[in-house]
């Protein structure tokens, strides 16, 4: 439409100009010009309307999304915690002190199960195992009672890739609550299912283990999660099974729930962010001593591949790291992936809080290691581009280049 206006603007100056100059021109024939312009713009305008309309037609406006409460999984919440409650009220009236063991033990087992079972071999293939070890983690993983491997896999390696957007399941810009358990009381954000379909779970499908899981997980995780710790102390202690049902079974599994779900949370709010200050993970101690390890959590989202989860040295509070280290050691666990300290070091100056021994060291102008040369050649490309584990195809080729291998998957099949 604008040529249109622009042309028969310039018509009209030449046709005054021409007539003040006495020089004769065809006024009609201007007038026809312009008008004609003028015609062909009001068809083209109200061409452009009709096209304007149809589209609108077309393509309706996207209703915005509203959180819609399940209500029946509230329900089932509600009930749960309460057989919990008196769960732990039975300990006290019954005097079944003696039940806080097998329910610390099979607490440890269900963890295992997630943190290195689900979590480090399953979703991030930060190391591999043996048949023996994948079947055996596979079972902890059913006693801790979160899903199948496969759907916890998917949900998890979505919550890496798109962090703190609406595609993560518990994002935690939504609050603290919606990302600890109100994930689980609401329909999921279509941008949680629309992603979740972008996520590579070839690898996962592979294997057996985590297949048989999903074909049958509704017979083998009651038995594993409500049926086996019921009956072991009912066997083995004497104790009745009212007791050993809604201590060892429900009372244990609802503190297991929490302990995971602190890491969505409490671990995404208070804390320190030695590795990353620009990503909501922050390290906390407490919820690395409840959930043996996997409080490093600002670590563990800038390199989620190192098995370690972490960076210490010591099993101190990283009990799984301690599990896995000794399924290596007895040939059950090999190709363990970690970050070497110069890497480490580079991302710490780079986007770390200044908390980290690191940067303090280098904030002090110390000649000792670590020191600026480590970080002379920042060259980490696709630093913001978030990965869910060592096979995600965004992962850097300098962190693949990088990365150090305990018991490499070569040196397993020399041996």
């Amino acid at each position: 439409m604008t040529p249109n206006l622009i042309g028969s603007t310039f018509i009209l100056a030449e046709t005054a100009i021409a007539d003040g100059n006495n020089n004769k021109m065809a006024a009609p024939a201007s007038a026809s010009g312009a008008s004609a312009a003028v015609k062909s713009s009001t068809i083209k305008s109200k061409e452009s309307s009709v096209a304007k309309a149809t589209e609108a037609k077309v393509s309706p406006a996207v209703k915005p999304y509203e959180m819609e409460i399940v209500w029946h999984n509230v329900v089932l919440f509600i009930i749960l915690h309460s057989m919990a409650l008196y769960g732990g009220y039975l300990i006290y009236a019954e005097s079944a002190y003696l039940e806080i063991v097998p329910i610390y033990i099979t607490m440890f087992l269900g963890g295992l199960g997630i943190t290195a079972g689900v979590h480090r071999l399953w979703s991030h293939k930060a190391y591999k195992a043996k048949l023996p070890l994948r079947i055996f983690l596979m079972l902890c993983q059913s006693l801790a009672f979160q899903n199948s491997i496969w759907e916890w896999t998917r949900d998890h390696r979505v919550h890496h890739k798109f962090v703190d957007t609406h595609a993560d399941p518990h994002n935690s810009r939504r609050g603290f609550f919606f990302a600890h358990m109100g994930w689980l009381m609401c329909k999921k954000h279509p941008d949680v299912t629309s992603k979740g379909k972008q996520i590579d779970m070839s690898d996962i499908e592979q294997d057996p283990v985590v297949m048989f899981q999903k074909k049958f997980y509704f017979i083998i995780m009651p038995i594993c999660c409500f049926v086996l710790p019921m009956l072991f102390p009912y066997y083995c202690m004497g104790t009745s099974l009212r007791v050993c049902f809604f201590t060892c079974s429900i009372l244990r599994y609802t503190f297991s729930l929490h302990g995971t779900w602190l890491v969505n949370s409490a671990a995404h709010f208070y804390g320190m962010k030695p590795y990353d200050v620009n990503i909501s993970s922050v390290n906390t101690k407490l919820v690395s001593t409840i959930t043996f390890g996997e409080g490093w959590h600002n670590y563990h989202h800038v390199f989620p591949w190192d098995y370690k989860a972490a960076e210490l040295g010591t099993y101190g509070y990283n009990w799984t790291t301690a599990f896995i280290d000794v399924m290596a050691k007895i040939g059950q666990a090999y190709d363990l992936k970690f970050v070497s300290k110069d890497m480490v070091h580079k991302r710490v100056l780079r986007t770390g809080d200044g908390s980290h021994i690191a940067a303090l060291i280098d904030a002090n102008n110390n000649d000792t290691a670590p020191s600026n040369e480590l970080v002379a050649h920042l060259d980490h490309d696709l630093e913001e581009t978030a990965v869910w584990g060592w096979d995600d195809k965004d992962i850097s080729e300098e962190d693949r280049q990088g990365a150090s291998i305990v018991n490499s998957e070569l040196e397993c099949k020399q041996d």
